[in-house]
């Protein structure tokens, strides 16, 4: 992992620690450890998506061959056949 998703991890940690203790008063036990499992899921979603543009570049395309893979793609892309379940 690169410096920046390590300064990133902090400044997200950080911000969440902040947000807990300001809620921690008004809001109950329940809906703490609710609310710390959502902000678990969405730093890790962050993460993900950071980690995911960081990684992959573009690759460097002609107009020509941008066309070409768009019909091809057309011509292929298979219809969805039904919903996919989620967990």
């Amino acid at each position: 992992m690169t410096r920046d998703g390590e300064r990133l991890i902090e400044l997200i940690n950080e911000l969440g620690s902040r947000v807990t203790h300001v809620v921690s008063d008004m809001v109950p036990p329940a809906a703490q450890v609710h609310l710390l499992n959502a902000q678990r899921e969405l730093v890790t979603a962050l993460m993900l998506i950071y980690e995911h543009r960081v990684a992959t570049t573009p690759p460097a395309r002609t107009r020509r061959a941008t066309a070409s893979s768009q019909r091809t793609s057309r011509r292929r892309s298979p219809r969805r056949v039904g919903k996919i379940p989620i967990e």
